[in-house]
């Protein structure tokens, strides 16, 4: 049985039409490179880093528009789904398998933000200190409640929660197992749809930043330093998905 790590965000994929357009912009601004893997009658593109497969590229299911979406790790990916509709949540489609892969389901919270479902059938890559550059350092949920929100994935997934005080509001911590996994907060935005925002390593985020504008991309929140835990910034690429860039601070 392959070792399992429920609660972690285990993989990523960029959701969008033009998936060229996407490489070529996230090549640039982070250096990763692109592997095609046979998937039956079609390829799959992984984000293919130093380190490591940490994502890969799908396409829209109809009417959605460019965005990232995050795999939560679960020991049954069908009781897990169960769950989330019981506490409010929703499903899309039915769960389905992935030949040698694992097993998987799309699933929504109360508030609309998407995230899926997934129990591998190879084992959760073990944390680590320190993430590698290009890689996935945090997830974080912005919810209208995010109260609410957080009381959901306690009784959804079953994470712990702890929080700490921000200058928009509490800032809600989910834990398993004592491992921080995600983090919840009150959109900034009004009206902004609640969803998840991914954030990855990189060695200078003023310079990631400006490549991200010089490859088509915006600055949707230009970079700003939070004590003790890094300097970010949250850009938008070509396609007019969201994510966030972070030099973690030091440790």
């Amino acid at each position: 049985m392959p070792t399992l790590l429920p609660g972690k965000f285990v993989w990523f994929e960029h959701v969008s039409s033009d998936h060229k357009k996407a490489q070529a912009f996230y090549g640039e601004v982070l250096g990763w490179k692109v592997e095609g893997s046979p998937m039956g009658d079609f390829t799959y593109e992984m984000i293919q880093t130093p380190s490591g497969a940490i994502g890969g590229y799908a396409a829209p299911q109809a009417g959605e528009a460019a965005h990232w979406i995050s795999y939560v790790s679960v020991a049954n990916v069908d009781a897990a789904a169960k769950k989330v509709v019981a506490a409010g949540g929703k499903q899309h489609g039915d769960a389905f398998d992935i030949p040698t892969v694992g097993r998987m389901a799309r699933v929504s919270d109360p508030f609309g933000a998407r995230f899926n479902l997934f129990t591998g059938s190879r084992d959760d890559a073990a944390d680590v200190a320190k993430r590698p550059l290009g890689h996935f350092d945090w997830n974080e949920l912005l919810s209208p409640e995010p109260a609410r929100a957080a009381a959901f994935y306690e009784q959804a997934l079953g994470y712990t929660q702890s929080t700490m005080p921000m200058p928009n509001g509490t800032y809600y911590i989910l834990e398993q197992s004592g491992a921080p996994r995600a983090g919840v907060m009150q959109t900034p935005v009004p009206q902004l749809p609640s969803h998840w925002l991914q954030y990855l390593v990189v060695d200078d985020t003023d310079s990631a930043a400006a490549r991200a504008t010089r490859s088509g991309g915006r600055v949707a929140m230009p970079a700003m330093d939070v004590p003790d835990i890094g300097r970010f910034a949250v850009l938008v690429d070509p396609l007019g998905a969201a994510f966030g860039v972070i030099k973690p601070a030091a440790k």
